[in-house]
Order: structure tokens, then sequence, then C-alpha cells
């Protein structure tokens, strides 16, 4: 038996930046499931759009913009547990590509994501 995660709510950090921020997530091409790449500031969401293009969809089919006001984030673990990851990661040296892909029996023979 799997034993479920137990998440709790994160509190938002402030940014330090009074311009709204905005998530942004992308598609690569058509069936590609939708990714979140980072983050903009900006006053609207057309403004957002176009520095969303510019840093991260390139190449994308699928831009979506979300208030970052509007995201309710859970995890199992807190935002101070992980920029201690990140700066455990950052070593100055290439990514390390040996560790192995987590698959869960749950979701071992899935093969897509349906969208709602």
């Amino acid at each position: 038996m799997v034993e479920k995660a137990r998440r709790s709510a994160v509190e938002s950090d402030e940014r330090g930046n009074p311009t709204r921020q905005w998530e942004v997530f992308v598609r690569d091409e058509a069936g590609d499931p939708m990714r979140h790449v980072g983050s903009v500031a900006a006053a609207s969401g057309t403004e957002a759009h176009e520095h969303a293009s510019r840093l991260f969809g390139w190449y994308a089919a699928d831009i979506w913009l979300c208030p970052a006001e509007e995201v309710e984030r859970y995890s199992t673990r807190g935002l101070a547990d992980d920029a201690a990851d990140r700066s455990d990661d950052d070593d100055g040296g290439e990514d390390d590509e040996s560790e192995e892909p987590r698959v869960y029996k749950e979701t071992a023979s899935a093969s897509e994501v349906n969208s709602l």
C-alpha cells in the first residue's frame, strides 16, 4: 500500500517587486502538456504576455498566464527546504543526470493526462 503524501499550504512569499506577478505556463507543441517555466512582472495580462513570449515562449504553441496571487501552493516541504535544496544543487558543475526518474505504481502505466 502506498502512503498518500501529506501536503500543507505554503504561505506566499513577498517577492520584493510591487508590480503584479504572473506565473507562465507553455506548451511547446500541440498535444504536449503545459509546463510551468517561470514568472514575469507586468501591470497587465497583455504586458505579461509580451514579456513571457520573449523570455519563455520563442517556439511555444501556447502560453498561459496566471496571476501569481491566485495560485495556491501545497507542498510536502516548505519554501525554506526548496531554497536549501537549490543552494545544495548549485555546485558550479554540470547537471547531475545520474538521478533516476521517480515512477510510482499508480502512474507507471499512464501514458497521458486527460484535460478537463
